[in-house]
């Protein structure tokens, strides 16, 4: 097991539980108590927990809005995905994240990659590998502490449903940067209609996020797929990359292939 996929496990373990005993992480991730200590100083200096005598305890700010907020229904598909996609993202990358239990899950995989890659000094806070833009509020809340991370917030009135900022503010803010990739949650991935979601507000405003995009990715588990919602935010050909997991039946897989979308199912 990785370092990568040890630090996704104990933060899993820590969502759930809201604590960590090094002796049981170690017997659960069948490694050495020593390497879930060092494990556990090195998030803690990452500001992803803190650490207590004998475990660590969930960091309050970075965790207690994300965990209100996560959906349990299809998590372990959208850990999947989100490992998937930060593999997608070069470093030093301009990427836009809207809101959503899946580009939350993103946004944790892009902060332990940022934080455990090896790429640079853990102290370089002057050179972040990597720029954020979001107007899911949850998600600046968690990656404000990264020091690797440049996080730019749009403005906007937020939606206390799903912690996203949207009115012309936030379009203000948007007409205004460049975004290498844009990665979409969606409520529905229709062949005809394209990526869909249940709000107008929302959807204008992802909208904006794919058309300030060179490339977008689309990040859904397989349940959304052949679904509508009410609002459309755009066609399928605005989509480079679909990330969806591996329940996407063979025949939605190819067919959204020959539309020139390259299909990643995890």
């Amino acid at each position: 097991m990785s370092k990568h996929e040890r630090w996704s496990r104990l933060l899993e373990l820590l969502a759930a539980e809201g604590k960590l005993e090094v002796e049981e992480a170690a017997t659960t991730l069948e490694v050495s108590p020593a390497t879930i200590r060092r494990d556990l100083d090195e998030l803690a200096e990452q500001q992803m927990l803190v650490r207590t005598r004998g475990g660590a305890v969930a960091h309050g700010v970075s965790y207690e809005l994300p965990l209100r907020y996560k959906s349990s229904r299809h998590a372990s598909e959208k850990q999947r995905i989100a490992a998937a996609v930060a593999k997608l993202i070069g470093e030093g990358d301009v990427v836009g994240l809207n809101g959503g239990t899946t580009t939350t899950e993103v946004a944790r995989a892009l902060a332990l990659r940022a934080a455990g890659g090896g790429r640079r000094e853990l102290s370089d806070v002057t050179a972040p590998s990597l720029t954020v833009v979001t107007n899911a509020l949850n998600i600046a809340g968690e990656l404000a502490v990264r020091p690797q991370i440049k996080i730019v917030v749009t403005g906007g009135v937020a939606r206390p449903q799903t912690y996203e900022l949207v009115s012309p503010l936030t379009v203000g803010v948007l007409n205004e940067v460049v975004l290498d990739v844009a990665v979409l949650g969606v409520d529905g991935v229709d062949p005809e209609l394209g990526l869909m979601t249940h709000q107008e507000d929302e959807a204008s405003i992802s909208r904006l996020f794919a058309e300030r995009a060179r490339r977008v990715i689309v990040v859904t588990d397989s349940s959304k797929m052949g679904r509508r919602a009410f609002a459309r935010i755009c066609g399928l050909d605005r989509v480079d990359v679909l990330v969806t997991d591996s329940a996407l039946p063979s025949e939605t897989a190819a067919r959204l292939s020959e539309a020139g979308i390259k299909v990643h199912a995890v």
